[in-house]
């Protein structure tokens, strides 16, 4: 996946140990979350935020000024994440995930290279 273009992925280690990654893509001026994980023993360290940042900024650098993502509605730590980076709601995919739940499909505007914080 990631050969292919726009693609990338960012590594989280501690010492020689992956403890989290992040996959994205960025095309024109949209980029996307394809995945984010947190080994479970890495969790409620920060390290969450820190990728999201990161890919954000990975994002914004090839030139994206929105980044979107999908999260389980019922995932209430993976929510109040994406909250506190200011993320909002941009549409629901009902029933999208085998287990029934809803899918949430959520946007963070990203400012442009170079440009003043918040814009």
């Amino acid at each position: 996946m990631l050969a292919l273009p726009g693609h990338f992925g960012l590594l989280a280690v501690a010492g020689t140990e992956p403890v989290g990654f992040a996959l994205g893509r960025a095309v024109a001026d949209e980029a996307e979350v394809l995945t984010l994980a947190v080994h479970p023993d890495a969790r409620r360290t920060g390290l969450g935020r820190a990728l999201m940042q990161a890919l954000a900024e990975e994002a914004r650098g090839r030139g994206a000024v929105e980044l979107f993502l999908e999260v389980a509605a019922a995932n209430a730590p993976a929510r109040a994440l994406y909250d506190a980076l200011g993320a909002v709601q941009a549409g629901r995919r009902r029933a999208y995930y085998p287990d029934g739940d809803d899918a949430l499909v959520l946007r963070l505007a990203l400012s442009r290279p170079g440009a003043a914080a918040g814009g």
